[in-house]
């Protein structure tokens, strides 16, 4: 039992290390029923991924974490964005404010990983 706990953890620690960090850019879009199948409103905070992240729906309720300069949010995937390169995201309105005003529109580098 301690052997399996300890390969475990040992596990973890190494899936940690290796998690892997995405770049690029973030928009924001108006939510509504997305590509997952789910209905959404502005105020959820969700995010649409490139056909490259969003892996055919694989990632469909996924968490991931974005951060942008000093703020950070965390947003559930429930939408592809199809024009969206790969690292680059679409954020509902909500998640994008909690990063900078809805007016600057894009945000130029941002990173995010899945949580």
């Amino acid at each position: 039992m301690l052997r399996t706990v300890v390969t475990l953890t040992m596990l973890a620690t190494l899936y940690a290390r290796t998690a892997i960090a995405y770049t690029g850019e973030a928009t924001w879009y108006h939510a509504g029923k997305g590509a997952c199948g789910f209905v959404n409103k502005a105020s959820d905070h969700i995010v649409a991924l490139s056909p490259y992240e969003y892996l055919n729906g694989r990632s469909c309720l996924k968490n991931i974490t974005v951060q942008y300069n000093d703020r950070s949010v965390d947003a559930t995937v429930v939408d592809l964005c199809p024009e969206c390169a790969s690292g680059s995201i679409d954020l509902s309105m909500s998640a994008f404010a909690a990063l900078a005003p809805l007016d600057v529109g894009r945000l130029r580098h941002v990173v995010w990983n899945f949580n």
